[in-house]
């Protein structure tokens, strides 16, 4: 079980995750950090700590299929998924390194969708069907109208993304 973000890299590290991978995760985290605390601002209910462990390990899988660090591919998916299982990580956070990849499923949850929106907006991209999905889910979840919750989130997720350049300078 991995109980935090620096338990998650710790474990990561040991597996051979290399320098550029646990900098990617790490950026992708200040990502989520902020979607957690817009979350938290508007009294959105969340699991933010399945949030901030789902970012720590979503791309774990690359650690053995490095190529996709750089370029496409999806083997990392499943094959990150069930390195984190045979190392004792909770499943529902193992969950992650696949559901961050097919967030538009159903049956994927709002955490999950939130890892993916972090994995996105990290680098600057907006995805409007998935932060829609993210705005509807967070309007269910607190009885309001999308359409409160849409301008405060949609200026979060523009606030993030606008640092997309900085994060990508940095991930190098």
């Amino acid at each position: 079980m991995i109980e935090s973000t620096v338990d998650a890299h710790a474990l990561l590290k040991r597996l051979g995750a290399s320098r550029r991978l646990l900098t990617h995760l790490q950026l992708v985290g200040e990502a989520a950090d902020q979607l957690i605390q817009a979350y938290t601002d508007l009294q959105i209910p969340c699991d933010s700590k399945l949030i901030s462990l789902g970012v720590a390990v979503h791309d774990a899988g690359k650690i053995l299929h490095a190529d996709e660090l750089d370029g496409p591919g999806s083997r990392h998916e499943s094959a990150g998924e069930a390195l984190l299982l045979s190392h004792g990580v909770q499943s529902v956070v193992a969950r992650c390194c696949v559901t961050h990849a097919v967030w538009q499923e159903p049956g994927v949850s709002f955490e999950e969708r939130s890892v993916a929106l972090a994995d996105k907006l990290w680098k600057g991209k907006r995805v409007e069907e998935l932060e829609m999905m993210i705005i509807d889910e967070a309007a269910e979840r607190t009885g309001r109208d999308r359409w409160v919750l849409f301008t405060p989130l949609d200026s979060v997720f523009e606030q993030i993304a606008s640092e997309g350049p900085n994060r990508l300078a940095r991930s190098r």
